[in-house]
């Protein structure tokens, strides 16, 4: 596994306490993150933490990203709104593995309230892991990411 890349970190209140227990589990197997908010359990709007974490994917300045709040679902929507990324919520490993294999993904969504730490910490480490194929697959995220521009 390449540790030689940063990752962005964005939560809502909802997913602060996961996206903590992340990061602390992310710097261990030595990958620099950068931390993009909330920073507190205080209620607040997730859309700007998602878009920050995301705008740093697509920027190029972290090569993958991590966003969390309650069910992932707001998070996921508000990352993929954003110019080439594709974030995948995902609950389980081997979807983790698979949007990485297949679709490209760059970002993750995870639900704190749906997923414990030690399968987020799963999830991640097989989201991390996995690397894009390529071949048939390249032509469909081509097509995939087209949409954004029509």
């Amino acid at each position: 596994m390449e540790t030689n890349i940063t990752i962005s970190l964005g939560c809502d209140h909802g997913g602060y306490a996961l996206k903590e227990h992340l990061k602390t589990h992310l710097e261990g197997l030595g990958y620099a993150c950068e931390d993009f908010g909330c920073h507190s359990a205080e209620s607040c709007d997730y859309p700007e933490f998602a878009r920050k974490a995301a705008q740093a994917v697509a920027d190029g300045a972290c090569r993958f990203g991590i966003v969390v709040c309650t069910t992932g679902i707001g998070v996921s929507i508000c990352a993929n709104k954003v110019h080439g990324v594709r974030c995948a919520l995902c609950h389980e490993p081997w979807s983790a593995q698979m949007t990485r294999r297949h679709n490209d993904a760059n970002m993750l969504a995870i639900g704190a309230g749906v997923t414990g730490p030690k399968l987020a910490e799963e999830i991640v480490d097989a989201f991390l892991a996995a690397e894009f194929e390529g071949g048939r697959h390249q032509r469909r995220v081509d097509q995939m990411m087209a949409l954004e521009n029509s």
